[in-house]
């Protein structure tokens, strides 16, 4: 899977359904995403929006779940 900042965070869940958990780790803001609210928001996030909601570069995570995903 190719990651760009227009990449969604839905897709990269269902092609890596374990990496929630990992990006908990990157960045203790993912916990969101196990709120009701973050379940919501997962279907209309995009990488360029996770990078605004924690503060982390676009390129840092891509870098990160390139890694994760490798």
């Amino acid at each position: 899977m190719e990651f760009t900042k227009d990449t969604k965070l839905k897709d990269i869940l269902e092609k890596y359904p374990d990496i929630k958990e990992k990006l908990i780790e990157i960045n203790p803001k993912f916990k969101k995403l196990n709120s009701p609210l973050g379940k919501i928001m997962i279907s209309k996030a995009t990488i360029a929006d996770m990078s605004e909601k924690t503060g982390m570069s676009v390129d840092d995570i891509i870098a990160r779940l390139k890694g994760l995903t490798a």
